[in-house]
C-alpha cells in the first residue's frame, strides 16, 4: 500500500454519499448498467439498487456488473422492494419519466435523501414503479429523438445532483457510519485479504494511520492457529 494509493482511498471514502443512490428498474443492457455504476462512482454514490431483469442481462465484456469493485450493489427481485425500503428510510424517489405530472430534473432538492429511479432502455421504468415514487422528472430535449440513452440519463442527473449538493457542503466532512467506511477502507486496502476474511468468518484486522496491518504478523500466526486447531477438531 502506497501512501499515494491510501490517500486517494481515504479521499474518495470522505466523499461518499450514503444518501443519494439509483435504482434501475430491469435495465438489461450490462454496458449500460456498467455505465450506470462508473457514474455513481464519480458522484461519490455509495451502493445502489438493481431490479434484475426477467430476461437475464445481457452481458458487456463479460459481467454487466463489472464496475461494483468501487460501487456496492443490491440486486432486487422487483421494484417495489428497494422503493419501498428506501421511502421507509426518509428517501425520496424520483423516477426518470416524461409524463403528464413529470418536472424538470433541475428543481428537485438533491440534497435530500434521494434515490433516482431509472428505466428500462426502451419502455422506461415499469407502472408498478411510477405508481410508487413520489416525482416523475423529466430532461428537457430540443432535437428529434425521444429520450436519451438510460446511462446518459443518469449522468446528466446526477451531476445536478453533486453539484447541488457540493454547494450545499454535503461532500466536506465524511457522511459513511464509522462501521461501513472501516470496512470500505479495508476492503479497497486489502482486497484479497478481505475476501479470505469473508471465506473463514474472520474479523478484519485494525489498520494503522498508513493503511496497513497493525501487528500483521503475529495476526496472521494467530489466525493460523485457530484455523488449524478447528480443522483438527473436525477431524
Amino acid at each position: 500500500m502506497t501512501p499515494e494509493r491510501y490517500s486517494r482511498i481515504v479521499n474518495v471514502l470522505n466523499k461518499r454519499q450514503p444518501d443519494l443512490t439509483v435504482i434501475t428498474d430491469e435495465v438489461h443492457k450490462g454496458r449500460n448498467v456498467a455505465a450506470i455504476i462508473r457514474t455513481c462512482d464519480a458522484v461519490g454514490i455509495d451502493n445502489i439498487h438493481v431490479v434484475i431483469p426477467k430476461a437475464g442481462f445481457q452481458n458487456y465484456r463479460g459481467t454487466a456488473l463489472g464496475s461494483e469493485k468501487w460501487v456496492e450493489v443490491a440486486l432486487h427481485e422487483n421494484v417495489a422492494t428497494p422503493i419501498h425500503r428506501l421511502q421507509n428510510q426518509g428517501f425520496q424517489v424520483v423516477a426518470a419519466h416524461l409524463s403528464d405530472t413529470a418536472v424538470d430534473y433541475r428543481t428537485i432538492d438533491y440534497t435530500r435523501p434521494t434515490a433516482v429511479l431509472l428505466g428500462t432502455e426502451r419502455h422506461g421504468p415499469s407502472k408498478k414503479a411510477l405508481d410508487d415514487v413520489d416525482t416523475h422528472i423529466t430532461i428537457p430535449m430540443l432535437g428529434m429523438v425521444a429520450s436519451y440513452n438510460v446511462s446518459v440519463a443518469a449522468a446528466i442527473i446526477m451531476a445536478e445532483a453533486s453539484q447541488q449538493r457540493q454547494q450545499s457542503g454535503l461532500y466536506d466532512q465524511p457522511r459513511l457510519a464509522e462501521s461501513i467506511y472501516k470496512e470500505r477502507l479495508f476492503c479497497w486496502c486489502h482486497p484479497v485479504l478481505a475476501d479470505y476474511c469473508h471465506k473463514h468468518n474472520l474479523d478484519y484486522p485494525e489498520l494503522n494511520e498508513k493503511g496497513d496491518l497493525i501487528e500483521g504478523p503475529s495476526w496472521y500466526r494467530r489466525v493460523r492457529e485457530e484455523l488449524n486447531r478447528e480443522e483438527g477438531s473436525v477431524e
